[in-house]
């Protein structure tokens, strides 16, 4: 069944469970003061971003509601380190959550900290590193969005492959495996491939250049990760490439330099670590533990408990399309008993 056809099937059961009260009493359950919620984030808009990809990002205010209601529900939202290090002595408070964000991109500095801030909550973001040196935005999602601003028209983008149908969502999708398969074929460098998201976007009437420099779908700098660390936000490993290791020569190559780099940034050891895209591979397991690897969180829906592996903590993505009572089942951990146990990952066994 399709993820979203399933998510309208589960309200009507977690509707009726709160009507009669059953998500306050379960916050209040020995069961859920044994475990931990961990919220995923990717991105908060800048702009129309959650329009594009709702499964990616989610507005500034819709953020703000969520903070509000952890705060209103009187959660106890600490920092991962801390958390996970209850979790496993069987301290942790009632009602206990942790907050983390994915890759590091710039709208977590200009739209999501402004409101953890405002809600003094604390957050880890898992930050990809390849990209921050290299200040522009990241190939396949630009050139994605810039396909949708695109939407409704047929252009002739020879530098792209030739004629791009953008009247469907199919034609998108076709559209945009083209582009990146030539990336790919013509082997083209970060700066290249800049210039070519350049030119789709001219061919869609996309103001690319306005785009860059509103930093969407851009990573942060190291003077602005310098900058909110010194703040008290708290950056952890997610490779240096955002690809998922394969061998254990991949998880010391990404978690090495992935590492340096964290710490070169920040002046802090980074221990804890998001599988990219959330996908792991379970023989792996031993190779990041060997490498430091303390807690590593996967993108698998669920709550974590003491008997969970700290190799695998799930967590609930929580995107534009998760309406308020789905959002609440989850803070209260009722959503565990209509959610499905499935694994995001691709090679997970």
């Amino acid at each position: 069944m399709p993820r979203i056809a399933w998510r309208r099937l589960k309200q009507a059961p977690l509707r009726a469970m709160k009507i009669v009260g059953g998500f306050d009493r379960l916050l209040d359950t020995a069961w859920r003061r044994k475990r931990l919620l961990i919220l995923c984030y990717h991105g908060v808009s800048i702009d129309d971003e959650h329009e594009w990809n709702p499964g990616l990002y989610l507005p500034q205010d819709d953020l703000r509601w969520r903070l509000g209601l952890l705060r209103a529900s009187r959660c106890a939202v600490l920092p991962l380190a801390e958390a996970v290090e209850r979790l496993y002595a069987g301290t942790l408070p009632t009602r206990s959550v942790a907050l983390t964000f994915d890759d590091g991109f710039f709208d977590f500095y200009s739209r999501a900290y402004p409101v953890l801030r405002e809600f003094e909550m604390p957050a880890t973001v898992y930050l990809t590193t390849l990209r921050c040196e290299n200040n522009r935005p990241i190939f396949g999602l630009i050139c994605s969005y810039v396909i949708w601003k695109g939407r409704g028209r047929v252009v002739n983008a020879p530098e792209a492959g030739g004629v791009l149908d953008l009247r469907t969502e199919a034609g998108r999708a076709k559209a945009l495996a083209a582009i990146n398969g030539m990336a790919a074929r013509e082997r083209l460098t970060i700066t290249q491939k800049d210039e070519l998201a350049a030119h789709v976007a001219a061919r869609c009437d996309v103001d690319y250049a306005a785009l860059a420099a509103r930093r969407l779908l851009t990573i942060m700098t190291p003077a602005e990760v310098t900058a909110l660390a010194a703040a008290g936000i708290d950056f952890e490993l997610h490779t240096h490439t955002h690809r998922a290791p394969v061998t254990p020569d991949d998880v010391a190559e990404e978690i090495t330099r992935n590492r340096a780099s964290i710490e070169r940034m920040t002046q802090r050891s980074a221990v804890h670590f998001c599988y990219p895209s959330g996908d792991y591979r379970r023989e792996l397991l031993p190779s990041l533990a060997e490498h430091g690897v303390v807690s590593a969180t996967t993108c698998d829906p669920g709550l974590a408990s003491p008997t969970t592996h700290p190799l695998l903590l799930p967590r609930f993505v929580d995107t534009t399309s998760v309406g308020a009572v789905e959002f609440e089942a989850w803070v209260s951990g009722a959503a565990t008993f209509v959610s499905r146990n499935r694994s995001y990952a691709a090679n997970a066994h």
